[in-house]
């Protein structure tokens, strides 16, 4: 048995720490057992530490396992400031040579924008092939003709040090066909979460909690209080929304969470009993969240709202979805008058106009039963069957 594990190809993954969207891709590939995989975490030691998310304005630690299952290393980090939220933030002085010396036979790199990241990309090309995994489109994209002239050349750049990229979704890929990369060096590997963990929840009722009807909506989001998620959008077309009935369930934490609260605070009794809040809740909880939902909404406006997960999440927990159009997400997972509805973003007219599609629960657990039934095939283990697919038809496997 130990000299068929040997004879398996290697392939080294680069990735800055563990996350919940990823860690079970990692066991699903080592339990494949038909390639050697070893995960490079370039944040370092104290990634897996509780450490403050700028976006929550809170520290975090999720409270699941995300280091159990397949081979991993820490690699050194000499920044000053580390983090994966800026590129000098992952700075590796052995990086290449722990790779090298690990003896692998090719690289899984995900994100480009990291100082060792790139200098990963640079030493490696044309020595072992360079998997890439990558969640950017170009829904955000602006009309700054020289700035993105410029942003063309720089990309094109750092996509040709790349042999193959694994796309998340139909805009992921536009964006690797408009910066270079082959249609034929693309494979689809959707982006998943575990569906399995959020179709059970406790018995928890935030509903109860909240003195929320059973026959009243509650919308929901859940996500950081932040200028890009358009938080205010959200309680702007909640106030315009003509279903009394109706509740808002705003969960976490942010910046803006200050003066939501007070602009909550500002309005009539009868509109502020119906709106509720709830802090950062920890992956272990949010299952219950969703649950006690009807409509998740994600009014992102961008720039970088590359995907959505938290999409996927409240699908996976079979609630109907509506999403902007700036949601890297919506082309692929939202089929209008299905499972959801897109409106246009920052178009206050046009979320209050989705909102109200929604006149009772029985419309929206409809929708919620389609959503579960699209995002089904959106898995880890499918994820894993198609980078197994990827890695045979280039060879590695």
């Amino acid at each position: 048995m130990e000299s068929s594990k040997q004879k398996l190809r290697k392939l080294a993954i680069i990735t800055t720490h563990p996350i919940q969207y990823n860690a079970p891709l990692f066991k699903l590939l080592t339990e494949k057992n038909q390639i050697s995989i070893k995960v490079f975490y370039t944040w370092g030691e104290d990634s897996i530490k509780q450490k403050f998310d700028p976006g929550f304005q809170r520290n975090i630690e999720w409270d699941i396992p995300l280091l159990e299952g397949y081979d991993y290393a820490m690699v050194e980090n000499v920044s000053k400031n580390p983090g994966s939220h800026h590129y000098k933030g992952i700075i590796n002085p052995t990086l290449n040579k722990e790779i090298e010396e690990w003896g692998a036979d090719a690289i899984l790199i995900y994100g480009w924008n990291f100082n060792s990241h790139l200098k990963c990309l640079q030493f490696f090309k044309g020595k072992i092939p360079i998997y890439f995994r990558g969640d950017s489109n170009l829904v955000s994209s602006g009309k700054k003709f020289i700035k993105d002239i410029l942003r063309k050349v720089f990309l094109k750049w750092i996509y040709k040090k790349i042999d193959f990229a694994f796309y998340v979704g139909q805009a992921n890929k536009k964006y690797f066909l408009e910066y270079g990369i082959k249609n034929e060096s693309l494979f689809f590997a959707p982006h998943a979460i575990d569906n399995n963990r959020f179709t059970i929840a406790s018995d928890t009722n935030y509903r109860n909690q909240f003195k929320i009807a059973n026959d009243s909506v509650l919308f929901l989001y859940a996500g950081k209080f932040e200028d890009k998620k358009n938080p205010f959008l959200l309680m702007d077309a909640f106030c315009s929304f003509n279903n009394i009935k109706s509740h808002l369930l705003l969960v976490g934490n942010g910046y803006l969470e200050k003066n939501i609260k007070l602009k909550v605070e500002l309005l009539p009794n009868e509109m502020k009993n119906r709106i509720h809040f709830l802090d950062f809740q920890n992956q272990s909880l949010m299952p219950d969240i969703y649950k006690c939902c009807d409509v998740f909404i994600l009014p992102s406006k961008g720039p970088s709202e590359t995907w959505g997960l938290s999409v996927n999440e409240a699908m996976a927990a079979g609630k109907a979805v509506i999403v902007s159009d700036k949601c890297g997400c919506y082309y692929d997972l939202v089929k209008e008058g299905i499972n959801g509805y897109v409106f246009k973003s920052n178009e206050l007219d046009s979320l209050v106009s989705a909102m109200n599609k929604f006149k009772n629960r029985e419309i929206a657990f409809k929708m919620g039963l389609q959503s579960k039934e699209i995002i089904s095939d959106w898995s880890f283990e499918k994820v894993a069957d198609e980078m197994h697919k990827a890695f045979i038809k280039t060879n590695l496997i």
